[in-house]
């Protein structure tokens, strides 16, 4: 009696349990009415259901299942590195004279041209010293030309001539001396580019070699970044890379090499790499810090779509398709890409055909019908089911 009891017992707790997921597992339900256990058990498949999975397979007949073709594609090798920003020029204009400051020709934040004349020094003293010197060399050049006219006559002799022309190229370079002077108070900028914060007024005193303003030239923005050892024979100049500010996360840029180091670093094994990024928008600043990503193609790999990847207590397979049937191939993921994976296999090839949809049912072996065309693009344009990556 009491071994009765636990016969009943445990048939009405397997009852339950079918119940449970018969009821609440509607994806069980494809799978017990192909084992027969529906049909035991008297209950027939909802139409949905019926519709959504047994509509892929014919009654006793092989599962339809959705396929795509293996590919091949070049894994991707990424180097990724914070990099510091540096504008193309810049130059620290300092003064090469002492004086007191009569113009001040720009504002801080303004652009200027190469060439244009940004602070003007009081040069009173020098004015009147081209001045003197310019009288001296017309005296001396008159003086020259009288003597020049008296040895065509004979009256003044060949030491006496000399003298007179040396005086006159000493008065020629006396006015270069004193024009000199002169353009040392009138103080140029060295390039064209952006005034930086100035600290001057007119009327400040500055002595030689004070610096007064910075102009930048920030056209281009140079990068300086560090990639590791392993790249060193793939990284060449003129290379893209793709470049984002930190500060500002959601403007992507385009970069490209322009110069390389020629020694790698032996305490963190890394190259000194420069990059430049076009800053036609004025958006970036020198001492910005960036994020850089360099890609290299590697090798050549398997690429399949993501949802033919399936997974077992063994690791990643796929369902390849031969001859009718199906056969479970182990792969390794390589790398993961939005629209395909990567994956290494020895018993996979390019062009095989592997199962994207249908795998519910499917069992090492089994006969199989690929889903006509319209079919296809029908599930794909809906949410697929079933499929785990």
């Amino acid at each position: 009696m009491k071994t009765l009891r636990q016969i009943v017992l445990s048939a009405a707790v397997v009852v339950a349990g079918l119940y449970i997921w018969i009821t609440y597992v509607p994806a069980a339900q494809p799978i017990l009415d192909r084992i027969g256990v529906l049909d035991l058990l008297g209950i027939e498949p909802p139409e949905a259901t019926v519709a959504q999975q047994g509509g892929r397979r014919g009654v006793g007949g092989p599962a339809q299942v959705i396929v795509a073709s293996v590919g091949e594609r070049a894994l991707a090798d990424r180097v990724s590195a914070i990099g510091d920003g540096r504008a193309r020029r810049s130059v620290t204009v300092r003064a090469s004279a002492v004086g007191v400051i009569t113009e001040l020709n720009i504002v801080a934040g303004s652009y200027v041209q190469q060439g244009d004349i940004i602070v003007m020094l009081e040069d009173e003293n020098e004015q009147i010293a081209l001045e003197q010197a310019r009288i001296e060399l017309d005296d001396a050049q008159a003086e020259a030309e009288r003597f020049q006219q008296l040895q065509a006559s004979g009256a003044t002799t060949e030491v006496r001539l000399r003298e007179t022309e040396l005086a006159r190229r000493s008065a020629e370079l006396a006015v270069r001396q004193a024009e000199y002077d002169l353009s040392q108070r009138q103080i140029e900028a060295p390039i064209s580019g952006w005034v930086g914060i100035i600290d001057l007024a007119v009327g400040d005193r500055v002595n030689a070699q004070d610096v007064l303003v910075t102009v930048t030239d920030r056209s281009e923005i140079l990068i300086d970044f560090r990639v590791p050892e392993r790249v060193v024979s793939k990284i060449e100049v003129g290379q893209a890379f793709d470049v984002v500010p930190l500060g500002l996360s959601e403007t992507a840029l385009k970069g490209e090499i322009s110069a390389i180091d020629t020694v790698v670093d032996r305490a963190s094994r890394t190259l000194l790499v420069q990059g430049r990024v076009s800053n036609d928008d004025d958006l970036l600043r020198a001492g910005m810090a960036f994020s850089v990503n360099l890609t290299f193609p590697g090798e050549t790999m398997l690429s399949v779509a993501p949802l033919a990847i399936q997974w077992s207590s063994e690791g990643p397979f796929v369902w390849v398709v031969r001859d009718g049937k199906v056969a479970r191939v182990p792969v390794t993921l390589a790398q993961r890409n939005s629209d395909d994976v990567l994956v290494m296999s020895n018993d996979l090839a390019a062009g095989d055909m592997v199962v994207t949809d249908g795998v519910q049912t499917l069992r090492d072996g089994a006969e199989v019908a690929i889903a006509p065309a319209e079919e296809t693009a029908a599930i794909e344009s809906g949410t697929n089911r079933g499929h785990t990556l």
